[in-house]
């Protein structure tokens, strides 16, 4: 059984920051995603929307395809 979707998210987000430490991240285009964001990582979130997404990466300086782009979305539980 894979991980859900949600969890998957949530730990890319994590992990996206980390790899980042915070540099090269814009915090203005993120400011009015911050709630969503803590939302998504506390588990919150169970169903964050791709637009939504799309934002939070750019604010990231990352593409959607690098965000999805990691072993945390292989197998993924589509039982949610």
């Amino acid at each position: 059984v894979g991980m859900k979707i949600n969890d998957a998210i949530s730990k890319k987000l994590l992990k996206v920051c980390a790899e980042k430490k915070y540099q090269s991240i814009d915090w203005g285009a993120l400011l009015s995603y911050s709630e969503t964001v803590q939302n998504i990582i506390d588990g919150n979130s169970k169903n964050p929307k791709i637009l939504t997404l799309v934002r939070i990466c750019d604010g990231l300086n990352i593409t959607l395809k690098e965000f999805f782009d990691d072993e945390l979305f292989t197998n993924l539980d589509r039982e949610d």
